[in-house]
């Protein structure tokens, strides 16, 4: 059945986030003329609709699982049982909604434990899948994969992460193990001066020949925060933040609106809830370092993702 509901679980280093989703025929999408040919006995038949991955329902739970990376090195016993919490509730949506669950993946925090199994084994009994730890540079690609369905090829994706930021333009995927929570402990809520010192050690490893002067699209939890700070928006709704076009300019403002509130202000902004608040602005000076390397004055917000990525299927 096409419409079945079907789920994937993204278990990150600040957050975790459940999809339930559907494919669905994308009624926008131009059809071929279907006039039927005179004096042919087997005319062309139409072709099928292209088909749309819908959104259904998204959960996002915090775990800051990067937190226990900094401090220990390893997931801690009262944070993986925090994390089984999170899953046993996802579970009890999907089965709630009789969605099948097709993938759990897991991202930065979990590549870098040195406890990955102790992990794996208590969310496969809290959920009842397996989840996978995924490289830095499939979480690229399926996050490019993920934006490219709904808005063309010829663009450049950045997911910042609590752990990590990974970009692809399609062709070169690469992850830089630089996030918003794993900022946040090191400098801070608010980055000072040693900022310039990280930002130019951090980009003397990375290239970014191929993907200048493109179509950014921003993915990830700090992306969707500076959208729904941006529009005054106190609820989550995809349709009116996808492909939402914001300058440096604008950027900067959030960041200094953000910025120049206290702690506990800050965190009654819409999108900044549930610990956001804590590491937003350290996310919005590292985006705005890498808008500038990548040599644009304007991206878009886009609330795809890796957990859309993992329910398209490969590419030939």
């Amino acid at each position: 059945m096409l419409n079945k509901l079907q789920a994937t679980v993204d278990i990150g280093s600040h957050s975790c986030i459940l999809l339930i989703a559907a494919f669905e025929p994308d009624n926008s999408t131009p059809q071929p003329d279907e006039t039927p040919v005179a004096n042919e006995s087997s005319a062309e038949q139409p072709a099928a609709p292209r088909m749309k991955l819908v959104p259904k329902l998204q959960k996002v739970e915090i775990c800051r699982l990067g937190e226990d990376i900094y401090e220990h090195g390893a997931i801690t016993e009262s944070r993986i049982q925090e994390l089984t919490k999170i899953m046993v509730k996802f579970r009890m949506d999907l089965h709630a909604l009789g969605a099948d669950l097709k993938a759990v993946a897991m991202t930065e925090a979990m590549r870098k434990a040195s406890n990955p199994d102790q992990v794996i084994e208590a969310v496969e009994k809290a959920i009842w899948v397996k989840p996978r730890i995924i490289t830095g540079e499939e979480e690229a690609n399926l996050t490019f994969r993920s934006v490219k369905e709904w808005h063309g090829k010829d663009i450049v994706t950045i997911d910042i992460g609590g752990g990590s930021t990974e970009l692809s333009n399609g062709n070169t995927s690469f992850s830089i193990p630089v996030g918003a929570l794993k900022m946040f402990k090191a400098m801070g809520p608010i980055p000072g001066p040693e900022y310039k010192k990280f930002v130019k050690e951090t980009f003397k490893e990375v290239s970014f020949k191929g993907m200048t002067k493109k179509s950014v699209y921003l993915i990830g939890g700090t992306g969707t925060a500076l959208a729904m700070v941006f529009l005054n928006k106190p609820q989550f709704d995809y349709k009116s933040i996808e492909g939402l076009e914001l300058s440096i300019s604008d950027l900067d403002a959030v960041t200094t609106r953000i910025t120049n509130l206290s702690r506990e202000l800050r965190a009654m902004l819409p999108g900044l809830e549930n610990g956001r608040s804590d590491v937003i602005i350290c996310g919005l000076f590292w985006l705005k370092s890498l808008l500038e390397k990548l040599r644009v004055e304007t991206f878009k917000i886009s609330t795809a993702g890796l957990r859309f990525g993992l329910l398209y299927p490969p590419e030939n």
